[in-house]
């Protein structure tokens, strides 16, 4: 770079050759000068606030804002986030509710599960240093234990529905015993016939009990038929779906009616010996879409 002077004092014009290292000599010392008087003026700032109130008042006043705006952030998020941690206290609580529900119906102790506990958890120190979580990382952990704890409580819902329609299912098939007390008297299948004395099929099972005694529903359902019938006498049928009836004959006096919904183990009829009958007992019958069957095979079943 080439800089002409020319001077009116002077008849000749002078020259001054720049190079690049000329150049770059001057912008290192501008430099240079900036830091020192950048510096030069912190230095005196800070050796001289105490004696600059109103300077020392601005400086406490912009430490002051950065330090509410500091607090204001964490306070939002940890507001946030104690939000999340009490939305997730609930679904717990709602988790431990249906674990504690879902223990009943499947036949389990809660005391066994110990739901008001925490789990025991240890192991060996890692030997790989520990870190503190980040505010970042901790808030990707709540959201995935949210998520998780959604999850599980919606499988949790649906395992109960199953299991109570489960139970329900149980409670109208016929597993109970017709009777409070008794004994067998004569099972199903063929055996000598009390009047003929020839060799008759059974249908049913006789329960021997005392007169009057209570005859109890083996399973809920409807009642289908009570009245008199000229073989077994005053007889109760009552139907539990899945094309499975139950039949209670012999009875002296009958309690419930045709239409009337009764629940397991409700008390129906009486023992007697109305129809074709020797004595006071219980004739019970099983029927599986309209035949027959051994209701021994019922009630085996756990009830």
């Amino acid at each position: 770079m080439n800089i002409i002077l020319v001077s009116g004092r002077s008849t000749k014009a002078r020259t001054l050759s720049l190079t690049k290292r000329h150049i770059a000599v001057a912008v290192t010392a501008v430099l240079l000068t900036v830091l020192v008087l950048a510096g030069t003026l912190n230095f005196l700032v800070l050796r001289f606030a105490p004696a600059l109130p109103y300077l020392q008042d601005h400086l406490s006043a912009i430490q002051e804002t950065r330090l509410a705006q500091n607090e204001s952030y964490m306070r939002d998020h940890l507001n946030a986030m104690a939000k999340r941690l009490g939305e997730m206290q609930a679904q717990l609580l709602r988790l431990d509710t249906l674990g504690e529900r879902l223990a009943k119906l499947a036949g389990v102790g809660t005391q066994d599960l110990q739901f008001s506990e925490l789990p025991g958890r240890g192991g060996a120190k890692s030997a790989v240093p520990s870190r503190d979580f980040t505010f970042s990382e901790l808030s990707q952990q709540v959201d995935v234990l949210t998520r998780q704890v959604d999850e599980r409580g919606d499988k949790l819902g649906a395992l109960e529905s199953l299991l109570r329609l489960e139970n329900a299912r149980k409670k109208l098939i016929p597993t109970m015993l017709p009777v409070l007390s008794g004994h067998y008297n004569s099972n199903f299948g063929w055996r000598i016939d009390p009047f003929t004395g020839r060799m008759a099929r059974h249908d049913g099972i006789d329960f021997a009990a005392p007169h009057g005694a209570p005859i109890l529903a083996a399973a809920g359902g409807v009642v289908v038929f009570a009245e008199y019938h000229g073989q077994y006498g005053n007889m109760v049928e009552i139907d539990h779906g899945n094309n499975l009836i139950t039949r209670y004959a012999h009875a002296s006096r009958l309690l419930v009616n045709v239409g009337d919904m009764v629940l397991r183990g409700a008390k129906i009829a009486e023992i007697g010996s109305t129809g074709r009958s020797t004595g006071a007992h219980l004739h019970f019958e099983v029927l599986q879409n309209g035949v027959a069957v051994d209701p021994a095979h019922f009630l085996r079943l756990p009830g």
